[in-house]
């Protein structure tokens, strides 16, 4: 049987924000004509340079979003030591034409390729001239007269400014983990919460409380999220989300759990006693409500 063609958005996708998001329809409208919707990136460490923060979304969480909301049926995702290797000619013949058969390919102005990124967009037109697939270039997408980037929703999670990084993202900044076992504290002062680790190489917003909202079986639930590193109780683990699931009673540990943060209400804090954090607690849930 002939091997079907393929519609390939070029990108690292490491925020799935709305200009990735643009790149991505314009290959997924391509399945109107009977290709296959895919995507070409690397594992999200690799945007982890020197400098510029953390990836946004892990491997897993980008996937889900990449199928899930961007209409992409496939991904194509190699280690980036076997691709970095190959001059342009070699990426366009043994990845596009070979590995994905491609007849379509789009990808953002800035795009490079190549040993040392030594090719750009006339050089992709060129190879695809030569190997049979069309090129499109996608504009940069601008919100309230900035390009959206991955640098500027870094910046904007680091800062706690979760609904403009909500709005650049396309869909709310969600946490994917599967939910690790904690110290229980929680349980003791009457707010069981459910926790998830960071990856190593991750940008983690702002530290603090944050309303979420949490999906569980395909409900939504209120919820408030902390980030951080417990300084009440020298902690001195990884970042780690702990979320407070408003109107829920369960075991979710071992489970993937979806958790959206909607608004920052207070930066993270270091209090005296559990007392006063149970305190904190109930005014927090008090505040994540009312924004619910």
């Amino acid at each position: 049987m002939e091997k079907k063609y393929s519609a390939v958005a070029l990108g690292l996708f490491d925020g799935v924000h709305l200009g990735h998001r643009a790149v991505l329809k314009a290959a997924s409208d391509c399945k109107q004509q009977g290709m296959t919707a895919c995507a070409f990136t690397f594992p999200s460490r690799s945007a982890a340079k020197k400098g510029t923060g953390g990836f946004i979304y892990g491997d897993d969480e980008k996937a889900a979003i990449l199928t899930g909301e961007c209409g992409i049926e496939r991904i194509y995702s190699p280690p980036f030591a076997d691709i970095c290797g190959m001059d342009g000619a070699e990426f366009a013949e043994r990845i596009l034409r070979g590995e994905l058969n491609a007849a379509f390919v789009c990808c953002g102005n800035d795009f490079r390729f190549g040993k040392g990124a030594s090719c750009g967009i006339a050089e992709l037109r060129s190879f695809g001239e030569r190997y049979g697939f069309r090129v499109e270039t996608v504009e940069d997408v601008l919100c309230g007269g900035e390009r959206v980037s991955s640098t500027l929703i870094r910046r904007l999670l680091a800062e706690g400014s979760i609904e403009r990084a909500n709005t650049l993202l396309g869909s709310p900044y969600t946490i994917m983990k599967t939910v690790s076992r904690g110290a229980q504290l929680g349980r003791t002062i009457g707010f069981p919460t459910a926790n998830q680790l960071f990856d190593e190489g991750q940008q983690v917003p702002r530290y603090g409380v944050y309303a979420s909202v949490t999906q569980i079986d395909g409900k939504s639930f209120p919820s408030m999220t902390d980030i951080g590193m417990k300084p009440t109780v020298n902690y001195g683990g990884a970042p780690l989300a702990e979320t407070y699931i408003h109107g829920f009673s369960g075991d979710l540990y071992g489970s993937p759990l979806r958790v959206s943060l909607k608004r920052f209400i207070r930066p993270e804090m270091k209090f005296s006693s559990l007392e006063e954090l149970r305190e904190q607690i109930h005014r927090d849930m008090e505040a994540a409500l009312n924004i619910l």
